[in-house]
């Protein structure tokens, strides 16, 4: 979620390791707390760290897994029996030791609430530490807990083994009793057994047994491989490698290369896998030991591999302590919890001791603790105003005092509401004191005192230290209340007022004591009260030397309009008791530093103070509105200071909000009910248990430096971070459940407003089937993750009924890509052993669409080059000339074959037109080969390539026989109309012809002016002589000729002289009426174009909303006539009206939320296709353009060409011209 430290993190988490003496067991006396009954047993545990287990005198052999255990005590904090006769019983060893010392107790549970304990005795008190301590490292192992398909495969086997009977054998009742823990309907169970008794070589006899020796680990894999197929591995093997049975070393390292890697890893740091490596794999899991020696890994060994600890979903450095822990205190989130003292409902639930244990343990950093008056002069913890019974303050320092450190070393915050009188906040103070000692932080540290602009210390500066968060007592309150008493006594009148609205006023009685409020609902959380507000703002102020603007709040709710009225109780339910604190006593007021509680002015205000120690507690409400008002500003205040973040008072059940919102913005203290595993406690749970579970995450940093800006809602990539594009394949599950269900995965992702995805993606339902669903579905894509930092992935499984089976949380940043097995966990975030999908994972960095081929040229140039020289090559094949290849790498995706065509029409229909005007394309009538001299045609050829015969280049998706469906399907798929038919649409084909027709006016008027010229010169063009009879051409030698004076051949000469000189300016005059002629029409044809496309646009997403409504309307109709068959079939299976109002009811539900989701799915399609359909019109956009500036380029340099040939065609023209009205070379 944050940064690491700089540098390839070097791991230091260890395996667990089983000291001898656990392994050979110990001698203790088990008693229980209900029954009174006390046992005798050897507590051992395996070798492998799995389970905690003890046998009593009958061979009898009770498990418990170690992952549920919670924690471990001795001494002081053991339970002991309270009756002296069972404690005579459980009595042993030396007298010197106490009992407690000699006592381990063994707490455990599947969450934070429902604790149940074991309790063991032994002779010597070193025994009893020792297995306390190492007890406890075992369970909170984070490799265990984060372990493979293969260590949970082995977990299992393991339980199977400690239950042999006495000849160490494992009877076929007993294993078959384990089997059944992964089925327990009838035909799964069948299906179990038959798999079991197959790979075992049992008999179908209850009585047979195995020996433990001819049923060893690779026994049970077999069984496992024979119950679950893994067909869809096999699949995969050979979609990679081909059909052959094994794979060699060099085909292996291209595997981890190109599918394992994570392509966002430096590549010198993290260098890529060698032979080396993969050999190395081949020894560890292939399975045919002679196989590895030759380099061959078999389609089983890769299964072993795909499911081992070096095929990790998550890198293992992410659980490590792998976070910079020396920044200040406010760059972390850290792990928090709200009213830690409930167990369940805000108002009727029940308060708890040990709860304040669990969550600390559970990796917790902060926890809350509201004080009340209690009898006899000790305060109590309690819920006030709700039937929330109370419990002993004393009992709740005491347990924070013993838990606090026991799996995380970094500080705890004490989150005080305090409602005692002065005398009992002393006596909290002297229980701190006492109980915490050392650990109590009751002094600034020398090298960060309270001073304006001194930054918090860090983590590791106060590891091993509680910090108290409480109102803090200030010298000048007193003095400001003699001063300003008009400001105290509108506070009062205020304080007055809402107490009357609350029905209680909190006023002090004689003896100088709060009375305790009963049974009133809940009002306000961490803030102070409205008089205490106007007193220290007003000191605030005077120690500012600034005067303030802000609205006085101690103003009396007799000003106040109704409304206003209304929004103030609202926000003081929201709030909760907080706002009913009293006054900080000197005593605890001197435990208080670097956390201590003001009231929020404004985030200019927290500025201008410039205390990092000042915090400010926001309930939900206040600080979403702060969040969509002043996000940028709410981040930077959080770079500064801590903020705290607790529910709205009115979540009585004891929901909780979404974490994300707030971690978005960096506020630290984002505090949870932790007795309620809803979504937001399963997301918190699975990310602090990154860094070690320490409770501390770094936050990213644009987060914590001050020259960055940050703003939560954007949906561009952030300056400087690199978004990533994340893609999750659900490919299979197994052991989902012991039971006969039909199953389905849902992949959601939580961060960023724009990052969050959920309920979009969805497996299709497999039916029946628990042990091994095949899901093959499509990759799940997250196209653009805008900040990956902070963004998590939730994989969840559920039973059709809507159930969750289990799921996992996972790091965006430290997710592993490619084929990879994902460990399940319950709503407590335990494992659930063997419950395991299969999935397939993508990650890399978000490019966007037009920058792909750019972004892969430059990760792979050479490749890139060879691609583009191959391309080049291909195209000069299909013009039948090698032209030059760049000619093709501005668009490699025009179609050259169609130039070369063009260019051959152009050159015959010059050679065989009439004369015409210069530089005309086929479509606009081109010059007739005789206009233009030979010499020069190579020079002046056009592309074909206008309005009227545009050159075409296929756009993908614009027409339906791309997209490979049926003839049936394709009449439903809307599409874009092409390019091709919309230039034939008829309002276009009109502006042409009408261009067409002024193009052949402009024409004739030329040749009726050269006509007319030559007639006036009286020269005989071609066309006459050829009307000359061929008596005449008889009489007309060459020899005659020769004979012709001189006069008549100078006079022919003179005429083409003259022609030569006068017809030069009419061709440039039609020339130039020609070419303004073609820009007026250009301009014409394609704005009727564009106005084509646009109504075809608007045309097409009709028909497609037409489309999907029809679509919505069928279902809904569907849905109907569905309803009523079913109602139909009930009406006739059952009489009884109540019941079949009942079914009706289910039955209803049932179909509108199938309904519902198929809704949503054809909303969903919906805006694929439209937003598909608006892709393909952008780019018929792009080509419009692309097509209209190419067109006006054209016409430009035709026109451009026609004054500088003129002269040249004038001597090329059907009249020979003599030799003197030649130019001289």
């Amino acid at each position: 979620m944050a940064d690491s430290k700089p540098g390839v993190h070097v791991l230091q988490l260890k395996h667990v390791s089983v000291p001898p003496s656990m392994i050979a067991g110990e001698k203790f006396i088990k008693w229980d707390e209900d029954s009174s009954l006390v046992t005798a047993v050897t507590l051992r545990v395996d070798p492998y760290g799995y389970f905690l287990y003890w046998t009593d005198q009958n061979e009898e052999t009770q498990i418990l897994d170690m992952c549920t255990i919670r924690d471990t005590r001795t001494g002081h904090y053991a339970k002991v029996p309270k009756d002296p006769k069972m404690r005579d019983q459980v009595t042993m060893g030396a007298s010197q030791d106490s009992l407690e010392d000699k006592t381990l107790t063994v707490s455990y549970g599947p969450d934070f609430v429902n604790i149940s304990f074991f309790n063991f005795c032994t002779s010597k008190k070193e025994t009893a530490k020792q297995w306390t301590d190492d007890l406890l490292k075992m369970a909170n192992n984070l490799l265990a807990l984060n372990g493979s398909v293969h260590y949970f495969l082995r977990k299992a086997h393991v339980r199977l083994t400690l239950q042999a009977d006495k000849g160490g054998k494992i009877a076929l009742v007993v294993s078959l009793s384990i089997v059944r823990t992964f089925a327990q309907h009838r035909d799964d169970r069948r299906r179990v057994e038959k798999a079991f008794i197959e790979s075992t070589g049992l008999a179908s006899g209850k009585d047979d047994a195995i020996p433990l020796s001819q049923f060893g680990f690779d026994d049970f894999y077999r069984f496992y491989k024979k119950l679950t197929g893994r067909q869809e591995v096999e699949k995969i093997f050979e979609e990679l490698f081909g059909t052959k049975s094994h794979i060699t070393v060099e085909q292996f390292v291209e595997f981890l290369n190109s599918y394992q890697r994570d392509p966002r890893l430096n590549e010198i740091l993290y260098p890529y896998a060698n032979p080396d490596r993969a050999r190395d794999l081949f020894q560890q899991y292939e399975p045919n030991v002679p196989n590895a020696p030759k380099g061959l890994l078999s389609a089983e060994g890769f299964l072993r591999f795909l499911m081992s600890e070096d095929n990790s979903i998550v890198s293992a450095d992410k659980f490590d302590l792998s976070h910079d822990m020396e920044q200040p205190l406010c760059h972390y989130f850290v792990n928090s919890s709200h009213n830690t003292y409930l167990t369940g409902h805000q108002f009727t639930g029940k308060s708890s001791v040990e709860i304040y244990r669990q969550t600390l343990l559970g990796g917790c950093r902060c926890v809350e603790l509201d004080f009340w008056n209690g009898k006899n002069e000790d305060p109590i913890i309690y819920h006030g105003y709700t039937l929330v019974p109370e419990v002993p303050a004393k009992d709740v320092i005491e347990a924070i005092a013993e838990s606090a450190f026991k799996t995380s070393d970094f500080p705890v915050v004490l989150s005080f509401e305090n409602h005692c009188n002065p005398k009992q906040q002393a006596k909290i103070a002297q229980y701190c004191r006492e109980y915490f000692g050392e650990m109590m932080l009751d002094q600034a540290l020398e090298s960060h005192p309270l001073e304006p602009g001194v930054p918090l210390p860090s983590p590791a500066q106060l590891k091993r230290k509680i910090i108290i968060k409480n109102k803090k007592k200030h010298q000048h309150h007193r003095a400001l209340k003699d001063v300003d008493k008009g400001a105290a006594a509108g506070a009062s009148a205020l304080a007055v007022t809402i107490g009357s609205v609350s029905g209680s006023t909190l006023a002090p009685q004689g003896n100088g004591e709060i009375p305790r409020p009963r049974l009133e609902k809940e009002e306000s959380k961490d803030s102070i009260t409205e008089e205490e507000d106007a007193i220290i703002h007003a000191a605030e102020e005077i120690e500012l030397g600034s005067e303030s603007d802000d609205e006085d709040e101690s103003s009396t709710l007799s000003n106040l309009s109704p409304e206003e009225i209304r929004l103030r109780e609202k926000a003081q339910k929201d709030k909760g008791t907080a706002g009913k604190e009293t006054e900080a006593g000197a005593e605890i007021s001197a435990l208080v530093n670097y956390v201590q509680p003001i009231h929020f002015h404004s985030f200019e205000h927290a500025e201008r103070r410039n205390r990092s120690y000042e915090m400010s507690s926001f309930v939900e409400t206040q600080s979403t509105a702060l969040l969509k008002e002043h996000p940028i500003e709410f981040v930077n205040y959080n770079k500064r200071q801590i903020s705290r973040v607790y529910p709205r008072g009115t979540r009585v059940d004891s929901s909780n909000f979404m974490p994300h919102v707030f971690w978005n913005a960096g506020c630290q203290l984002v505090a949870l009910n932790f007795q309620t595993l809803d979504l937001a406690m399963q997301l918190n749970l699975g990310i602090f248990e990154m860094n070690g579970r320490t409770g501390y995450l770094l936050k990213p940093q644009f987060m914590r430096r001050m020259d960055r800006k940050f703003d939560p809602f954007a949906e561009s990539t952030v300056d400087g971070i690199i978004a990533g594009k994340v893609s999750v394949q659900v490919i299979s599950g197994q052991f989902l459940s012991d039971k006969r269900v039909s199953t389905y995965v849902e992949v959601d992702m939580f961060g960023l407003p724009a990052d969050t995805v959920r309920k979009r993606f969805r497996t299709k339902t497999v039916l029946n089937n628990g042990i091994n669903p095949i899901y093959d579905q499509e990759p799940f894509v997250f196209n653009k993750v805008v900040l990956p930092d902070l963004a998590c992935l939730r994989i969840a499984v559920y039973e059709d009924s809507g159930r969750l089976l289990g799921h996992r949380v996972l790091p965006v940043t430290g997710l592993c890509p490619g084929y990879r097995h994902l460990g399940l966990r319950n709503d407590g975030g335990q494992p659930l052993n063997l419950a395991t999908l299969f999935v397939n994972i993508m990650v890399k960095d978000y490019i966007p669409d037009g920058l792909s081929d750019f972004a892969n040229a430059l990760a792979n140039p050479i490749k890139y080059q060879s691609e583009l020289e191959k391309r080049s090559k291909q195209l000069s094949i299909l013009t039948g000339e090698m032209e030059d290849p760049l000619e093709y790498e501005v668009d490699s995706k025009l179609a050259s074959d169609k130039d070369t065509e063009d260019k051959d029409m152009d050159t015959k229909t010059r050679a065989h037109q009439q004369p015409s005007l210069e530089g005309e394309t086929p479509v606009l009538t081109a010059l007739s080969a005789e206009n233009i001299p030979t010499k020069r045609q190579d020079s002046t050829k056009m592309k074909t390539n206008s309005i009227l015969r545009p050159e075409f280049r296929d756009i993908s998706g614009l027409g339906p026989s791309s997209s490979g469906l049926s003839d049936v399907e394709c009449e439903s798929v809307v599409v874009a109309e092409s390019f091709e038919k919309l230039i034939e649409n008829k309002h276009v084909k009109k502006q042409r012809d009408k261009l067409n027709k002024k193009l052949e006016d402009i024409q004739k008027e030329f040749e009726k002016e050269k006509t007319k010229l030559e007639e006036e010169l009286g020269i005989v063009t071609k066309s006459k002589v050829t009307k000359t009879s061929s008596r005449l051409i008889k009489r007309i030698s060459s020899k005659n000729l020769n004979k012709e004076p001189a006069s008549v051949r100078s006079s022919s000469e003179t005429a083409e002289c003259l022609l030569a000189q006068r017809l030069p300016p009419i061709l440039q005059k039609f020339n130039e009426e020609k070419a303004n002629m073609k820009k007026h029409y250009h301009e014409i044809i394609y704005t009727t174009l564009e106005k084509c496309i646009a109504a075809s646009k608007e045309k097409q997403l009709k028909l497609l909303k037409e489309q999907y409504d029809s679509q919505v309307g069928g279902a809904t109709k569907s849905i109907h006539a569905q309803v009523s068959r079913e109602f139909k079939s009930l009406n006739k299976r059952h009489k009884d009206k109540d019941e079949l109002d009942r079914m009706k009811r289910e039955k209803r539900e049932e179909i509108v939320r199938k309904g519902v989701v198929e809704h949503e799915r054809l909303e969903q399609q919906f805006e694929k296709k439209e937003k598909e359909l608006r892709r393909q019109y952008e780019e018929l956009q792009k080509r419009f353009e692309e097509e209209r500036m190419k067109e006006y380029m054209s016409i430009s340099r035709e026109s451009e060409r026609s004054t500088s040939v003129v002269s040249d065609d004038v001597f090329d023209s059907a009249v020979p011209l003599g030799p003197a009205c030649r130019p001289h070379s």
